[in-house]
């Protein structure tokens, strides 16, 4: 867990009972990925698809189809444990009724700003979306869900998917079958950066994309910045995070079994409890180091937990919430007596999972119905995870009729004078003469504005 100066001046008062044992950022900028990542793209961008297919024989061993047919695309399901399959077609279906409740609740506007003038906004999809499908060690199965049905709920009209080649169909079936459930409306089997090279110049097939969207690993993330302002992108996500807020009424093993949850996603995710009770503290330490003991993941989440966990104990449930705000978390869950004092105090955090039932894996997974792609080191501070509201472009209109002229123009006038821009004085100018008046009421409304404030 990196710390500014700032804020290590903030955490200095409370009690740590574990510190990360890693002094840095779980995922530092290695300059070697920028600079690979800067030549594949320069090189794409160049070569076009023949670069494309070259990398993805050179880096996943493919030289087959580039594209999963539609039919393949349909039967992907059929390769699938009955049990699997069923839950996978949950965890869409919640996903997608939680985006489109999301949907519903942005509406377009229009507001009379004074007589002959309005006002209004609509919510416009972007055209084009492409969206990138982890399927490396851990292939996470719901990522179709997160990011093409929700492009697809909020009115997206082209997703194109691109998941890494395996085994002899061309990827993994089970993200297929998320992508097929989730309506993309192709599927390609391209991996890395040369996946997000290709979307976002237009080498499949496709004209190049608006916006990126997905997880990946770090050449993925590095991919993404840089590409950042050809196309849009969802946001960079490091690695996975979780911070557990807890008082003397969470169960110890719960809370532990939590935190490795998400400490398996990889060896640098941070893991933090936050605790009012240091009996808490340290039976989560203890019931961590016993869960690790028969974990089959324990490798990755003992690392994870050993080099970046953290304990910290504070004295009541303000100093829990001023804590938890300048970790920020990706994930962050709420195992108290009081869940709604920090559902109505907490301002900095991805998602939040209240309640000791409400595990963040239930969302990892699809099946709670909100999306697991969320802002992570920090920047939750200015930064939301993603929703439909990301595939909407609130676009602003106005509307002034000849009567609204009057109550514009002459202070348009007046700024424009004030500027030294005659150019725009001008345009309202000869909307004036045109009318041949100008409002009554103009100079009275400094006046009673000052008389408000």
């Amino acid at each position: 867990m990196q710390i500014t100066q700032h804020e290590a001046e903030a955490l200095a008062p409370f009690q740590w009972l574990k510190k990360p044992a890693v002094d840095g950022p779980p995922a530092q900028r290695d300059p070697k990925v920028v600079e690979r990542v800067s030549e594949m793209l320069s090189t794409i961008e160049r070569k076009g698809l023949d670069a494309v297919r070259a990398y993805a024989e050179e880096l996943d061993g493919w030289s087959g189809d580039l594209e999963i047919g539609a039919e393949e695309l349909k039967k992907s399901g059929d390769a699938l444990p009955p049990d699997v399959r069923t839950a996978l077609e949950m965890g869409y279906e919640r996903t997608h009724r939680f985006a489109s409740a999301q949907r519903e609740h942005l509406t377009d506007f229009e507001i009379e700003l004074a007589p002959g003038v309005k006002g209004g906004q609509r919510y416009v999809p972007v055209t084009r979306v492409g969206a990138y499908l982890p399927a490396g060690r851990f292939p996470l199965l719901a990522s179709a869900f997160m990011t093409v049905g929700v492009a697809k709920a909020a009115g997206v009209p082209t997703v194109v998917a691109c998941t890494p080649p395996s085994g002899e169909h061309g990827a993994h079936p089970a993200v297929l079958y998320g992508a097929y459930l989730s309506q993309a409306d192709r599927v390609f089997a391209v991996g890395g950066v040369q996946a997000l090279g290709a979307l976002a110049f237009g080498l499949l097939g496709e004209a190049p994309v608006d916006m990126l969207v997905g997880a990946g690993n770090a050449f993925v993330t590095e991919a993404k910045r840089q590409l950042f302002g050809r196309v849009g992108i969802d946001l960079l996500a490091g690695p996975s995070e979780v911070a557990v807020i807890a008082d003397d009424t969470a169960d110890a093993e719960w809370v532990a079994a939590d935190l490795l949850g998400q400490a398996e996603h990889g060896p640098n995710s941070p893991a933090a409890l936050i605790t009012t009770s240091e009996e808490l503290g340290r039976k989560v330490i203890a019931e961590v180091d016993r869960q690790l003991e028969t974990l089959t993941t324990r490798e990755i989440a003992g690392a994870a937990w050993r080099d970046y966990g953290s304990v910290i104990v504070v004295r009541n449930a303000d100093e829990a919430v001023a804590v938890a705000d300048v970790i920020g978390p990706e994930h962050l869950e709420i195992q108290t007596e009081d869940d709604d004092f920090y559902l109505r105090n907490l301002t900095n955090y991805g998602s939040l999972f209240l309640g000791p039932w409400s595990t963040v894996a239930y969302s990892d997974k699809g099946i709670a119905g909100t999306n697991h792609v969320l802002p992570t080191g920090k920047t939750s501070r200015y930064n939301a995870g993603l929703s439909v509201s990301r595939f909407l472009k609130p676009l602003t209109y106005q509307r002034a009729a000849k009567e609204g002229t009057a109550a514009l123009a002459p202070a348009v006038e007046r700024i424009s004078a004030f500027e030294g821009l005659a150019a725009h004085g001008a345009t309202a100018t000869l909307r004036i003469d045109r009318i041949g008046r100008r409002s009554e009421a103009f100079d009275s409304v400094p006046t009673a504005l000052r008389d408000q404030l």
